[in-house]
């Protein structure tokens, strides 16, 4: 991985989108959801308080996460699609 996130910063991969549904109908690529769930690749280092303390991150590499949907900046290195997101668009760990 060649991408360091500065501050409270998350590198995400998002997981593949759905192929079917739950009945069995296969999506074309067209209809197919932009997915809201990836792994935590890399993380910043936590953002600096007004008092200049180091608040640290609650993810960390390896994580399963949940974001929100149009959050985030999109980015592809080494022809492999990322997410970098702020720890604050990051809605749950799974």
């Amino acid at each position: 991985m060649k991408i360091k996130p500065l501050s409270d910063r998350v590198v995400i991969e998002p997981l593949e989108a759905e192929e079917k549904t739950s009945g069995g109908i296969y999506l074309p690529d067209t209809a197919k959801e932009k997915p809201q769930m990836g792994k935590v690749v890399a993380c910043g280092p936590g953002k600096v308080s007004d008092a200049g303390q180091l608040i640290k991150m609650e993810v960390k590499v390896g994580d399963k996460v949940l974001y929100g949907k149009y959050s985030g900046t999109d980015v592809t290195v080494d022809r492999k699609e990322y997410l970098i997101v702020r720890e604050s668009d990051i809605l749950a760990i799974l």
